[in-house]
């Protein structure tokens, strides 16, 4: 037990007692309870004994976005026992009975179908993109906010999804090009467009564009560059950034015309084509890009 000072309406005495067992917040002097509810703000565990660590523990497993019922469900048994293993009454199995199908049913709901779906696939593409738990999350938010709004009826929840993850990579600032998105999910480029450009009209949730020095590592590792020549890539994207060169560019071209120009810089012997491939631009986007960077450099 220990004591604090309240204040309350209901009661004129300010000195209360804290029975932290119950959660209960009562005056001590005239045994008013003035709040049944109190917040644990200690540590989740006490013991350090693998044993106390488990009898310790007072929470469930967390609560997520990208699983179809948060981690909030329920079992139920399917014996009619208590946890001393005697039977139950006549009356406490019909209710169980209910329990037991409303939850079945609530399991196989359209809604709840739906959302399995779509976060199966989400966790398939996390897996093959790398994503961030957060933008995971982010994406599991947005597509629910989506299906609040009645977005979802008529359309491929697929391709929802895809474009909900595209849209959180924007947000997040996560380098992921939309033909990393297309590739990953089986959904072609220009269907991820016009469904993004809907969903960001509809939920009014527009996400600035790229940075191009976040490509710069991607396209450097994959092609084996050194550091000064990653160094002076970047330098090259602030400049441009600067200077407004970069706006309106595609950003994964903008670094791959930066880490061109850096290796030719430095001597390095890797061809214009293999970073064509790497980076999904062809070549002929690159030449363009590199004549502007390097006008740049010139003035």
């Amino acid at each position: 037990m220990k004591s604090k000072s309240f204040d309350s309406k209901n009661c004129n005495h300010k000195l209360t007692t804290t029975d932290i067992d119950t959660g209960e917040v009562s005056c001590s002097l005239c045994g008013v309870v003035l709040s049944d509810k109190i917040f644990a703000l200690g540590p989740e565990v006490f013991g350090q004994i693998k044993e106390n660590l488990q009898n310790n523990e007072r929470t469930g497993q967390k609560i997520s976005l990208k699983m179809a019922d948060m981690g909030l469900s329920t079992v139920i048994q399917p014996q009619d026992k208590d946890s001393s293993g005697k039977s139950l009454s006549n009356d406490n199995k019909r209710t169980f009975y209910r329990l037991r199908m409303w939850d079945r049913n609530s399991r196989h709901a359209i809604t709840n179908q739906s959302f399995v779906n779509a976060f199966t696939l989400l966790d398939g593409i996390r897996s093959k993109l790398g994503l961030p738990e957060h933008v995971v999350e982010k994406s599991a938010y947005i597509f629910r906010k989506a299906h609040q709004k009645r977005l979802l009826p008529g359309r491929s929840s697929h391709v929802i999804l895809c474009s909900v993850v595209y849209m959180s990579c924007r947000m997040t600032d996560t380098p992921r090009t939309l033909s990393d998105i297309a590739k990953a999910g089986g959904v072609k480029k220009k269907i991820i467009q016009r469904t993004y450009r809907f969903l960001a009209r509809e939920l009014e949730t527009y996400a600035k564009s790229y940075d191009p020095t976040e490509f710069v590592s991607r396209i450097s590792n994959e092609v084996r560059i050194s550091e000064k020549s990653k160094h002076y890539a970047r330098h090259l994207l602030e400049l441009g950034q600067d200077k407004g060169v970069n706006e309106g560019k595609h950003p994964m071209s903008m670094a791959a015309a930066a880490v061109y120009l850096a290796i030719k810089r430095n001597n390095e012997k890797i061809p214009q084509a293999r970073i064509s491939a790497v980076s999904g631009i062809s070549a002929v986007t690159i030449r363009n890009r590199v004549k502007e960077l390097k006008a740049l450099i010139k003035n």
